[in-house]
């Protein structure tokens, strides 16, 4: 069985043991290592349990080294100040926009360059996908400029309504973007279906429902990502003001960015972790074999 298949499904059986995999996985310092060192990890280490930065460096379907902004390890780096931007009260729309775009685009280049692929197939983008790429963007970066747009151009200034666009609203948008960006970019994997295994690791096929079921998986991942960033934040300064523990306004926003921050950190491994990588499909694989049901592996690969 490949090296990788075999890492996940002896090791990634539950949710602790996959949180504890992603915690190291997920060092930032391994973005450093050169492409000489990724390729040539496997020979020299030997075993797919110490194998941590190649594992994470490289495309499971297709060993292609990943692109270095693109990998897991650098989703926090990148990510956290796009996030912590994007929930700004921005007072121009202009702004909004501009980082809900550059957010947008990049959680779309990371679904995209992590989604499942064939090994023949390699990294490349059809223009069908590159152009849901492109309309997924653009609709994201509209929608989740809506609570500032509103605020702005109805000229919005009760408290009530300040906590509604600006704690509330954004907490359920910023999940349900999210999880259409992944069903929309990955899409050709529900429609042309992913490669399955057998118990022993061997190709058997494509399958659809292997291919929804990674889609869907990942989107639901990514929501709960996301929605808990913009939730946890605000039901801290929630409960800090109600308890009268702050006092002085001007420290509400360096605790509302330092917050997100940290909940990003602390949700992007617990929401890798939330599906095993590596799971399992009854199919009906008449064409391969005389039996009529067989359980087969599927290589989820939902980072």
């Amino acid at each position: 069985m490949d090296i990788n298949l075999l890492f996940w499904k002896n090791e990634g059986k539950t949710f602790l043991s996959r949180l504890r995999i992603w915690f190291s996985v997920l060092d930032p310092r391994s973005l450093f290592s050169s492409d000489a060192e990724i390729k040539n990890a496997p020979s020299i280490i030997g075993s797919a349990e110490r194998n941590l930065n190649y594992e994470s460096s490289v495309h499971a379907g297709t060993s292609d080294i990943l692109p270095t902004v693109f990998r897991p390890q650098a989703f926090f780096p990148i990510s956290a100040p796009l996030v912590v931007a994007s929930f700004l009260p921005h007072t121009m729309v202009k702004s909004a926009l501009l980082w809900q775009f550059l957010l947008q685009s990049y959680v779309a280049g990371f679904n995209h360059a992590n989604r499942n692929t064939l090994p023949d197939q390699g990294l490349k983008t059809s223009l069908k996908q590159g152009l849901l790429i492109v309309g997924s963007v653009a609709y994201a970066t509209c929608a989740g400029a809506i609570p500032q747009i509103v605020m702005r151009r109805l000229r919005l200034s009760s408290p009530a309504a300040q906590m509604f666009f600006r704690s509330i609203l954004p907490i359920p948008l910023s999940a349900s973007l999210m999880y259409f960006n992944v069903v929309v970019i990955r899409s050709e994997e529900s429609e042309n279906g992913i490669q399955v295994f057998d118990t022993d690791g061997n190709s058997v096929g494509m399958s659809k429902a292997a291919g929804t079921k990674a889609v869907q998986e990942t989107a639901v991942s990514r929501a709960a990502l996301f929605g808990t960033t913009a939730a946890v934040p605000s039901l801290v300064l929630f409960l800090l003001q109600k308890g009268r523990f702050l006092q002085s306004p001007l420290l509400l926003a360096p605790i509302r960015h330092i917050s997100t921050a940290i909940v990003l950190g602390l949700m992007i491994p617990v929401s890798f972790s939330l599906y095993p990588q590596l799971g399992t499909v009854g199919l009906t694989l008449r064409s391969y074999f005389d039996c009529p049901i067989l359980k087969t592996q599927i290589r989820l690969h939902k980072i």
